[in-house]
């Protein structure tokens, strides 16, 4: 089992972060992938991986920071891009609920990391809230670059046509709540050759946890909701998914 988006570098794991580690383990992980939302936590998240076999790290720019990616941020962030523990550009996209950067330099960051990890032939993990149509847009313009579509909230006919791109859907504690039979819809028609697990963690706990604080372990939550709605055991969830996961992020963990 992998847990395919999580973010360690965030305070709240601050003071026990190798017990987190240790229970993600116990649980049966065996990695979790680390993602970095502005240049310094890029910077974080490749330090821990470079220290822990196990974690891998993904690097770029939330939207919600778009404007902060100067032209010497660029640098900097294709530099550390080309780690070899480096699996992937971003998580970058588009967040037009709070629009902390305006729509436009949004689009234009977005297409910038869709460019770096054209260049280092990378995937790219994607953030978008209410932004369907402009994302959507954005990656069929860009449809020679592998994507995750991450803690998808979509439609199922925008997930199929993602799917018909070659991209990667991924499902995180959301698909546990009560209140969302809409996204379990969408998650019974994704199969699950083409479907990751995740926990964006400290974020989204899944149910009973829903709450309090996110982490990797709880990715098992996921996985059962998702065997139950696809009519299958967890193992076969956790074991398909965590093949997708390697093949996507093309990581070799023991």
């Amino acid at each position: 089992m992998i847990d395919s988006h999580a973010h360690l570098n965030n305070e709240q794991f601050d003071d026990d972060f190798d017990d987190v580690l240790e229970r993600a383990w116990t649980a049966g992980l065996t990695g979790i992938i680390n993602i970095g939302f502005d240049l310094p936590s890029s910077k974080t998240v490749l330090a821990m991986a470079e220290r822990e076999d196990r974690l891998y790290a993904v690097v770029g720019v939330h939207p919600h920071d778009a404007d902060t990616l100067s032209s010497d941020a660029l640098e900097e962030l294709r530099n550390l891009a080309g780690h070899p523990k480096v699996c992937a550009i971003g998580e970058t996209g588009l967040d037009y609920y709070y629009q902390y950067s305006s729509k436009e330099v949004q689009k234009q960051v977005f297409q910038t990391h869709l460019d770096l990890a054209r260049e280092l032939e990378k995937p790219a993990v994607i953030h978008s809230r209410d932004a369907a149509a402009d994302t959507m847009e954005i990656i069929a313009a860009n449809d020679d670059v592998p994507c995750v579509l991450h803690c998808y909230s979509g439609s199922l006919e925008m997930a199929k046509r993602y799917l018909e791109m070659g991209h990667y859907i991924s499902f995180g504690g959301p698909v546990t709540f009560k209140n969302a039979s809409r996204l379990r819809q969408v998650a019974s028609g994704v199969p699950l050759r083409r479907m990751l697990i995740e926990t964006d963690c400290p974020f989204l706990a899944p149910v009973p946890y829903r709450g309090k604080r996110n982490e990797p372990a709880y990715v098992g939550q996921v996985a059962e909701k998702v065997a139950e709605l696809h009519n299958v055991s967890s193992e076969e969830v956790r074991e398909i998914t965590a093949d997708n996961t390697k093949r996507i992020f093309d990581l070799v963990l023991r």
